[in-house]
């Protein structure tokens, strides 16, 4: 993991955003928001590129709104 301010404030911001997915999804029983928040709190260790990152976070946000919308 890079020690860039850039990227370790996106990583902290992606976590957070997958804790609040994975509190939901684990209090709501839905399991396309639990494992979609604990991929997003994992991956960021993982990835050192803030372009990437950014770019897994906005794959993974898109794929749980259309399993959502298909009804999962």
């Amino acid at each position: 993991m890079s020690f860039d301010p850039a990227t370790l404030f996106l990583a902290l911001f992606i976590s957070a955003v997958g804790v609040g997915f994975f509190v939901y999804g684990k209090k709501q029983q839905r399991a396309p928001h639990l494992v979609v928040g604990i991929i997003l709190i994992g991956y960021t260790y993982f990835v050192s590129s803030v372009a990437v990152m950014l770019a897994i976070a906005v794959g993974l946000l898109v794929a749980l709104w259309l399993a959502v919308r298909m009804g999962w």
